[in-house]
């Protein structure tokens, strides 16, 4: 399974959770604490993206591990932002080993990632996919699981729907169409920032300044608080809801 991060609050330097924290992503890449049976390193790809002026984000991505990147530190460390998301692959076999294949997608404002696996795949998303537009369906950056996914979000996100309930809708149907799917998402306009945990671990801890929510804690302050499974935990500037995920409905606050 890959590994993702996402940050929401004041402006700080995405290299201190990339490569700085003592479980930085760059070790995550080389050796996670927590794969669940998916593979043993994210060598596949990489991904960061950030929120600086306006309201898209910018987003470097490439195909190689994380650690050959010699310029990304120095680069990352010169960014400030008070939204940002990156991720590690470690791609589904049989699946293409692109730049277009890795987290995080951008469209619309947003920036989202998938850390998981849709079961029977491709044969179990063919009647989710037959409802995209289909000029949107042949324009597909890559044919993986992660890529749909987020084409069938960005459908309802662009409809205007609230963001937790488009995610929640997501791992609704497609645990449904795909039962025992790994479906932790990560999703995030700059404003606002939704994770699930569906079966893969996700944790978060409030920094003070801001909120970071990791599928493996970076270090090993005290603070980090485990999402329990089949829940979301929602980021605003109000502070953080955990709420639960329901295959039938929209999450409700508990």
């Amino acid at each position: 399974m890959c590994r993702h991060l996402a940050y929401l609050g004041e402006p700080r330097s995405p290299a201190e959770m990339l490569f700085d924290a003592p479980h930085s992503l760059l070790v995550q890449s080389y050796a996670p604490a927590d794969m669940r049976g998916g593979g043993s390193v994210n060598a596949d790809g990489y991904g960061l993206g950030w929120y600086a002026e306006g309201p898209d984000p910018l987003r470097l991505r490439r195909p190689a591990p994380l650690w050959t990147d010699g310029d990304l530190p120095a680069l990352a460390g010169s960014v400030r932002s008070h939204a940002f998301m990156a991720a590690v692959r470690n791609g589904t076999t049989g699946m293409p080993v692109v730049e277009a294949a890795n987290a995080p997608f951008t469209g619309g404002g947003y920036l989202f990632s998938h850390n998981g696996l849709v079961r029977g795949w491709p044969g179990s998303m063919a009647e989710l996919a037959a409802k995209l537009p289909i000029t949107r369906l042949l324009t597909l950056e890559a044919t993986t699981d992660s890529v749909l996914l987020w084409a069938l979000l960005r459908e309802r996100l662009e409809a205007g729907e609230d963001p937790l309930s488009a995610v929640a809708w997501l791992t609704g149907v497609v645990e449904e169409a795909g039962p025992g799917s790994r479906l932790n998402l990560l999703l995030t306009d700059g404003r606002t920032l939704i994770g699930t945990a569906w079966t893969h671990s996700l944790s978060y801890r409030d920094t003070g300044g801001g909120v970071l929510v990791a599928s493996e804690p970076c270090d090993d302050d005290p603070g980090w608080i485990p999402v329990p499974d089949h829940h979301a935990v929602r980021v605003t500037g109000e502070g953080v809801r955990i709420l639960p995920l329901e295959a039938d409905r929209s999450p409700e606050a508990r």
